[in-house]
């Protein structure tokens, strides 16, 4: 039978051949093949294909999504024996990222990571929850035409009053052109009237799902806050680059005598400002002294005198490309020594990286170089790094890294 004019034939599907080190790594669970990486294509590919990647033998070894205009080329997301893609596997694909955090978090923590991406099988696709808000973040323009099914897919596992789309930087040019996509667009309820509030361990918190950073707050320092909370009782306390002030609230509630939140940015300390706010219901939190400074933090922190008896240095991330990373770790140890030279005796310094090009030995051994070079007699506490909701399944993932050292 003769097809319809106008139906043109269908295009065959997408077929690859990688490197023989692409292979090798696919094999071993890596998520992503890059550009560089791909031998041969059937065809040229489109924005959000599936991709089926065969090995040198000609036999299945991969299927992911395509992306031309990216240096990952395909994100893979079945490796293994043949699979159909279809409904079924991603309802139980879902279910089974749902499980992993099902009895994580108690009724106190409205605010979590559902979904990390390539960590949980959903390479480029982030989700956080915000109380009965959803945040949608996408890394990788792949999942554009899919994702009407996918919104679909999430309302029925989890019920919320809206989702709200984000989009990296990189592709939101192209989403809106060729899908009317934008960032910070509702996919589903209305928009809030302000920032979202929400709470972690009893504390409330506000997040700027619409237009802040990431999906609008740093969820993957829940429990170095809860440890700086621990260690707060009597202190005080200088959070730099305190960004909307989450270590300062916890460490405010766990008995800080003073918190002090270091940011360049007015923004930031007002979004910190009102979340101090949120939590004056505390008896610690209303009774703690609380100081705001604006101001670069390198040189605040250089310039000064004055002595703390905590210092968290959580800074932004400090090395975007491999060819950052010494660069990044002479920062790092700079700042860490002159936040060492703040310290009062018996003082803790927390230190934070969430550079993913500098391991975590590099930055580890960084803060301790700084250590030793101060003179000062000091304890290790504790290394820390993922949290459960955020998994990191292969090399690149391994972002987080904090240490805790003890001035003796």
């Amino acid at each position: 039978m003769s097809r319809p004019a106008g139906h043109p034939a269908p295009l065959p599907r997408l077929r690859l051949r990688i490197t023989a080190a692409a292979e090798t790594a696919v094999r071993g669970g890596h998520p992503w093949v890059f550009s560089d990486s791909v031998l041969e294509t059937n065809r040229p590919g489109e924005t959000g294909e599936m991709a089926i990647i065969y090995d040198r033998k000609d036999s299945f070894l991969a299927i992911g999504w395509f992306d031309p205009d990216s240096p990952i080329r395909v994100r893979i997301l079945h490796a293994g024996k043949p699979q159909n893609l279809d409904d079924g596997w991603w309802q139980a694909r879902l279910d089974q990222t749902l499980a992993r955090r099902a009895r994580l978090f108690t009724a106190e923590t409205t605010g979590c990571r559902l979904i990390h991406g390539e960590s949980d099988g959903w390479p480029g696709l982030v989700l956080d929850r915000y109380d009965t808000t959803l945040v949608l973040k996408l890394y990788t323009a792949a999942w554009l035409p899919a994702l009407a099914a996918t919104v679909k897919r999430l309302q029925v596992k989890i019920p919320a009053d809206r989702i709200v789309l984000r989009l990296s930087r990189n592709i939101q040019a192209m989403a809106e052109k060729k899908f009317a996509l934008r960032d910070g667009q509702l996919l589903h309820g209305t928009a809030p009237d302000g920032p979202v509030i929400f709470q972690e361990n009893g504390v409330r918190f506000e997040a700027d799902v619409l237009r802040g950073q990431k999906t609008g707050f740093f969820l993957d320092q829940r429990e170095n806050r809860h440890e700086v909370e621990m260690l707060a009782a009597g202190r005080r306390v200088l959070n730099a680059f305190s960004f909307s002030g989450g270590f300062s609230v916890y460490a405010a509630r766990g008995g800080a005598a003073s918190v002090t939140d270091l940011d360049i940015s007015a923004h930031a300390l007002d979004s910190a400002k009102r979340n101090f706010a949120l939590n004056q219901s505390h008896p610690a939190v209303a009774a703690c002294q609380r100081e705001t400074v604006q101001a670069d933090a390198f040189e605040w922190i250089e310039a000064g005198t004055e002595k703390f008896d905590l210092i968290v240095l959580d800074p932004p991330s400090l090395a975007k490309r491999a060819t950052e990373r010494p660069a990044a770790l002479h920062a790092y140890e700079r700042l860490n020594g002159l936040g060492l030279r703040r310290l009062a005796p018996g003082g803790i310094l927390v230190a934070g990286s969430c550079s993913a090009q500098v391991p975590a030995a590099d930055f580890f051994d960084a803060v301790r170089r700084a250590a030793a070079k101060s003179g000062r007699p000091f304890t290790e506490l504790k290394t820390m790094q993922h949290p459960p909701d955020h998994p990191a399944g292969f090399k690149e993932a391994e972002y987080l890294k904090v240490i805790y050292l003890k001035l003796t």
